[in-house]
């Protein structure tokens, strides 16, 4: 296989589950160092192990505001350059209008929108020298997202402006930022909350074609193959790019009834 990544160091946020792990996997396979981040000690130190000489973890929360300086301090230790950052960790919690609290709305937006931004600016320098790249992971929730997903898409809705405001801006600086928004992906952490919500063990196999019309929802390894396009040089000099990665169009669907 040619390695599409050989000897970039990629920096990915919540990257010990979910996408962020299937893509940290995927990156190594493909030739890259990678800074694993994340907040499960146990399950980052199952993947390094996994993974080899060619990780590094480090554990910080994004809630603190000191993590994206450790976060890009820990990759520059370990491995002395930085050529992507991607934007992957994000907290999740169903609320509406009249459920969303102040304390639930800021760990939201510090967590999925501000850590991302302040991550960017602590690897800004080093993405200079390397001529590199962001990719943000947003989200299909970006354009109105779901009644019970209120901060979640306001986050993922203000990713995608950030996204798009830093490539027109910093262009001339030779950085590229670009996100994909995924649709529904069938993550441990997906699986688990519909259970929660009251669904069967087996709900991914009685989902309807509405909503998933290839009959099998997307999985995290499918999303990470499609995220190295946008890390390597392939992509050159694309930036500001949108790209929304689900089994139907998000913008004008409108179907059948």
């Amino acid at each position: 296989m040619t390695m599409r990544l050989k000897d970039k160091v990629i920096v990915i946020t919540g990257a010990t589950s979910g996408i962020g792990k299937a893509l940290a996997t995927r990156c190594v396979l493909e030739g890259a160092k990678v800074l694993i981040h994340g907040i499960d000690q146990i399950a980052g130190q199952k993947l390094v192990e996994h993974l080899g000489k060619n990780v590094h973890l480090c554990i910080s929360d994004l809630n603190n505001l000191d993590s994206p300086k450790h976060i890009v301090t820990s990759a520059i230790e370990a491995f002395g350059k930085i050529d992507s950052i991607v934007n992957n960790a994000a907290v999740i919690e169903r609320n509406n209008l009249l459920e969303v609290s102040e304390k639930s709305f800021s760990k939201t937006i510090t967590i999925n929108l501000q850590s991302a931004l302040f991550l960017i600016q602590a690897a800004f320098p080093y993405l200079k020298q390397t001529q590199g790249n962001v990719l943000n992971i947003g989200s299909i929730n970006a354009y109105t997202g779901e009644a019970s997903l209120l901060t979640y898409s306001i986050s993922k809705a203000g990713l995608q402006t950030m996204t798009r405001n830093l490539a027109n801006a910093h262009g001339v600086d030779g950085i590229r930022f670009n996100l994909i928004n995924p649709g529904w992906i069938l993550t441990d952490r997906e699986y688990a909350d519909q259970i929660k919500k009251g669904l069967p063990e087996n709900w991914p196999d009685k989902l309807g074609k509405d909503n998933i019309p290839f009959g099998k929802m997307s999985t995290p390894e499918q999303l990470a193959a499609a995220c190295i396009y946008w890390l390597g040089d392939e992509s050159k000099p694309f930036t500001g790019s949108v790209v929304d990665l689900e089994q139907f169009s998000i913008i004008g669907r409108n179907p059948e009834k």
